[in-house]
């Protein structure tokens, strides 16, 4: 068996291989709710073979969203519509996951297609919440975060994985990368704080550890949780693999089970080498030298490059992103790739016989 597809048991979580779908915003939401495009989205990964979905980037808060069409957990009343997307998840066989978040500075912004920058407050933005009032870019500046501000930021954290434990996720991620704001309170570069919360690096670690308990106590022992890192900030100055790497041991004293390992978000201006694969030694590193399963991702793309990278040893899982957008399909397909007997849907299994097939069934 190619180790691609190889199952990965996760405390008592059985991940049917090793392909994940990586958290991707689709800016589609209205009021935080889910709706039938996530619905859509998502599911169709599951059918196309994914052993875990993992859902966008969903806001604790409604100052906690990216973008206003985010989505999010603040509330019961979405608690329904992201269970219609784990029912259907798992009757394809596959695992559903969400990554809870708080974007701090990076909030209030324009989706993708309709400009860039903060959205202003007459039109339908807010005011940003960070560590230190420090601007991402030419975003707004944000309020300097007090230690109440903190409190009700775990506060929201706990509250929307009881949520996602409601609505039948069976794996929860916490989102420290990115440059949003946990990874704010990480680096040097947005962290100009001189409390309890700033400074030393376990100071700058503390509201993540601290939001990694809340999650730990309320999350069952028996379902695994992420986090993911950046690890590095591309900058002089800022977050960076050794960091990564401490942190990474520590979290795993603290109940995370797996570091989903990718870089950058914190500066605008950060000089990244993109290409095949770029992220993979962070997250090699990480496994080796942390003792911590590791997921890698960025520019995974080739059935070949995937099982090489699980193979390898450079990680327990692939996370997936636009290679997915340009084929759902892309685990089944990249079976028949690397000639492993998986099922496809009964509904699709005509598609799942040679081309060559001229039996004249349709």
């Amino acid at each position: 068996m190619a180790r691609l597809f190889e199952p990965l048991t996760l405390r008592q979580t059985r991940l049917p291989n090793r392909i994940a779908v990586s958290p991707m915003c689709q800016y589609s939401a209205v009021d935080g709710m889910a709706d039938d495009w996530h619905l859509v989205h998502l599911g169709s990964f599951a059918r196309g073979g994914a052993g875990l979905v993992i859902a966008e980037a969903t806001a604790v808060s409604p100052e906690g969203r990216i973008s206003p069409q985010d989505l999010g957990l603040w509330h019961d009343g979405q608690i329904g519509p992201l269970a219609r997307i784990t029912r259907f998840i798992e009757s394809q066989g596959s695992v559903p996951g969400i990554q809870l978040a708080h974007a701090g500075r990076k909030a209030s912004t324009y989706r993708t297609w309709s400009g860039s920058g903060s959205v202003p407050v007459a039109e339908g933005g807010w005011a940003t919440i960070a560590p230190s009032a420090l601007a991402f870019g030419d975003y707004a500046v944000p309020v300097a975060m007090s230690v109440a501000d903190i409190g009700r930021v775990v506060a929201d954290f706990a509250a929307a994985t009881r949520r996602a434990l409601q609505a039948g996720f069976k794996v929860v991620e916490i989102h420290a990368a990115h440059g949003y704001l946990l990874h704010q309170f990480l680096s040097p570069l947005a962290n100009r704080r001189d409390d309890a919360y700033g400074g030393s690096f376990d100071n700058r670690a503390r509201l993540l550890f601290e939001v990694v308990e809340v999650v730990r106590e309320i999350w069952p022992a028996a379902l695994p949780l992420f986090v993911r890192l950046s690890a590095t900030d591309w900058a002089d100055g800022g977050w960076n693999a050794d960091d990564t790497v401490e942190l990474s041991r520590r979290l795993k004293d603290a109940g995370v089970d797996l570091i989903d390992v990718s870089t950058g978000g914190m500066v605008p201006d950060a000089v990244i080498p993109v290409g095949p694969g770029y992220q993979t030694p962070f997250a090699a590193w990480v496994r080796r030298e942390a003792g911590v399963p590791a997921s890698a991702v960025g520019m995974i793309t080739a059935p070949e490059q995937a099982e090489q990278i699980i193979a390898n040893g450079d990680a327990d899982l692939v996370m997936l992103a636009r290679e997915l957008l340009r084929d759902p399909h892309w685990p089944l397909n990249a079976a028949a790739v690397l000639k492993q007997p998986v099922p496809w849907p009964a509904q699709y299994e005509r598609a799942a016989r040679s081309r060559h097939d001229v039996s004249g069934r349709r």
